[in-house]
């Protein structure tokens, strides 16, 4: 293995192990999984490609629906998968420089679609249940990563991650 992915999939795991520990802090609500676990994944963008970026948030998720129980059973899967085509999203939009259209897109799409599933999954009332809780803890996440990102941003604009 190269040095360069090694330290990739560290910093990786790195993220995954942070998201765990925002897994912690849960968001009160009908929808048991919705935690801080995101914002980490959200903050790697200034520094892992998109892939890395997704898989640390698909793990984050793994780890609420761990710490919470799996609630809904096989479908974290689907929101694991959910997660890493977000945070992929994300990566790709704040790279290519759509300032509004990414935090646009992070809200909307986590907060919102990624819960549409669950509308013809499980049952519309499951949905219209959730939506609030996976909103307030999107918009909550996303706060924290429009603080944290610019930071860390410039810590990592001296040095690339090769470089390390």
């Amino acid at each position: 293995m190269e040095k360069h992915t090694l330290r990739l999939m560290v910093l990786t795991a790195l993220v995954a192990a942070i998201c765990v520990i925002g897994s912690f802090i849960k968001v009160p609500g009908v929808l048991t999984t919705a935690a801080l676990d995101s914002a980490p994944a959200f903050i790697s963008v200034a520094f892992l490609p998109p892939l890395y970026s997704g898989f640390a948030g698909a793990l984050g998720h793994l780890a609420t629906a761990f710490t919470s129980g799996f609630p809904s059973g096989p479908f974290h899967l689907l929101i694991a998968v959910e997660m890493l085509i977000i945070t992929y999203i994300f990566n790709v939009l704040h790279h290519k420089g759509f300032k509004i259209a990414k935090w646009v897109f992070l809200i909307i799409g986590n907060g919102i679609l990624s819960a549409l599933p669950f509308y013809f999954l499980i049952s519309p009332a499951f949905f219209i249940g959730a939506v609030p809780s996976l909103l307030i803890a999107t918009i909550i996440n996303a706060v924290i990563t429009m603080f944290v990102l610019p930071i860390i941003e410039k810590v990592f604009s001296r040095r690339k991650v090769s470089d390390i």
